[in-house]
């Protein structure tokens, strides 16, 4: 029987971590950033040879983001310590993104408000509802889901979306969500839902200035379809 190789066989120079210390977290791959994540890999594959498993079982890094503890578990060499490491570094990696907005995101046109959430919603497999917040000069706040399931009045009452926006004191608001189809046209419920908060938006004194659909890394602008 074949032994796997496992990290302290492979040349101290070419370990992930040693590596990380010598030139920078920047210089590794995926695998090699996910391998020092892991730390250990199992009796029958070393770490990195778990890594690489992983990215093929899941398909790609945005993919494994997406992945539920549950589907973590599934993996055979995956454990609850593993998929909570797993599971806590991307939520980190994505508090930092939205961190950060406050400070970089200016939404000059539908294309900027859609580079914002495209990579997170646009292969999700169910339909999320969000609002990107933004102050007076249109400088991002922040954004938060509202919902998840089927896009319809009934799941995006007014009072929990604008109950968030008054909370951050956002001068206005751009909605987001997404089509799991690919198929970006809007649906009627799409269409009555953006009116109705629409309407709300302006009695609070907070615009609704746009409703992007995302889906299959592109995106639909309701206000350059003469939607809103």
């Amino acid at each position: 029987m074949t032994t796997a190789i496992r990290m302290k066989d492979v040349p101290k120079e070419e370990r992930p971590r040693e590596r990380l210390i010598r030139h920078g977290a920047e210089r590794l791959a995926n695998r090699e950033l996910l391998a020092i994540l892991l730390r250990t890999g199992n009796r029958n594959e070393s770490a990195l040879m778990l890594a690489d498993r992983l990215l093929s079982r899941f398909g790609s890094l945005p993919e494994l983001a997406q992945t539920s503890y549950e589907e973590l578990l599934s993996v055979k060499g995956i454990g609850p310590a593993k998929a909570a490491d797993i599971l806590a570094a991307f939520e980190l990696a994505k508090r930092l993104g939205e961190s950060r907005m406050e400070f970089e995101g200016i939404i000059s046109n539908p294309q900027d408000a859609a580079q914002l959430v495209l990579g997170e919603l646009s292969h999700a497999d169910k339909e999320h509802f969000m609002i990107i917040m933004l102050n007076t000069k249109h400088r991002v706040i922040a954004k938060k889901v509202v919902s998840i399931g089927h896009l319809h009045a009934s799941l995006v009452h007014p009072r929990e979306m604008f109950k968030e926006a008054i909370k951050r004191s956002s001068a206005a608001v751009i909605l987001v969500h997404n089509h799991p189809s690919g198929d970006l046209t809007p649906s009627r419920d799409d269409i009555t839902t953006t009116e109705r908060l629409r309407d709300v938006g302006e009695m609070l004194g907070i615009e609704v200035l746009d409703h992007i659909i995302v889906g299959n890394n592109n995106y639909l602008s309701f206000r350059e379809q003469g939607l809103l």
